[in-house]
């Protein structure tokens, strides 16, 4: 079966030009089969301040109005998705720039009203009060997508066509409607959707080396994840917060059939110093 590799970039290190050009460059590199999927998160929220659109966030999800729709939309699916085609041309790859809504490629559904744990100190999704205690609220999400299916035969075909699909966070429901999706959730259905025509790698590129035991430390990479091992990290918590999303699609990505998921540094895409994740 030939290889495949799907490259996760965080949004970070989409906004921060010398570090993306470093991985636009290794990604060049990579022989054979490729998809690059992307972030923009930074971008959107500082486009939606621009035109006075408020940034709300809970449990570090982006809530997403009719407003904040049109600030992704144009920034995920139009500049940050075009200019990674444009540059990624001038690097000799023959890029084609995508969003779940083209060709139908993944399919989600509205989020569902959403019972949350909100921290002390937040702010109420509703009310704007800031909590004096850990309080379980109702949260309505807005056009957040959760993803139903990935069509993975569609995307096979243009990578057989010796494109390279770079796909963008946003889905659609078939109605009508685009949806913000969770872009490490895109890469890992895409991975998934890939996985029955390639032997594939999901790897997640992000401003840090690799999952640290101490935030702060980037010499802290635990190099190696398996199911038990991280329930016991998440037990301690040594792992939490924005990673868990993360490593939870890694762990679904494996089960589906993705041969192998990494999480590394923008600067180390092939995650030879980063933490490789697998079932025990």
């Amino acid at each position: 079966m030939e290889r495949l590799v799907v490259i996760k970039v965080g949004g970070a290190v989409v906004e921060a030009a010398d570090s993306l050009n470093s991985l636009l460059t290794q990604f060049a590199q990579i022989e054979g089969n490729k998809v690059l999927v992307h972030g923009g998160g930074r971008s959107a929220t500082k486009m939606a301040a621009q035109l006075g659109i408020e940034t709300q966030m809970v449990n570090g999800r982006r809530v997403t109005n009719d407003e904040m729709l049109g600030v992704v939309t144009m920034v995920y699916g139009g500049l940050v998705n075009k200019q990674l085609v444009a540059q990624l041309q001038a690097k000799g790859v023959n890029a084609i720039g995508l969003t779940g809504a083209d060709m139908d490629v993944v399919r989600s559904h509205k989020r569902p009203l959403k019972k949350v744990t909100l921290a002390a100190g937040e702010k109420h999704p509703e009310t704007g009060e800031v909590l004096n205690q850990p309080t379980d609220v109702m949260v309505d999400y807005g056009w957040v997508g959760d993803v139903d299916r990935v069509d993975g035969d569609r995307l096979a075909g243009l990578v057989g066509m010796g494109l390279v699909p770079v796909m963008a966070p946003l889905t659609n429901d078939g109605e009508g409607h685009l949806l913000n999706t969770n872009a490490d959730t895109i890469a890992s259905v895409t991975a998934r959707g890939l996985a029955s025509h390639y032997d594939v790698t999901l790897t997640y590129c992000f401003e840090k080396p690799g999952v640290l035991s101490d935030p702060d430390d980037d010499a802290s990479v635990i190099h190696h994840i398996t199911e038990s091992s991280y329930a016991q990290l998440k037990a301690d918590g040594i792992v939490s917060g924005g990673m868990l999303p993360k490593l939870d699609n890694a762990f679904e990505a494996l089960h589906a059939g993705v041969g192998r998921v990494i999480i590394t540094s923008s600067e180390d895409i092939e995650g030879k110093n980063g933490t490789t994740i697998t079932i025990d």
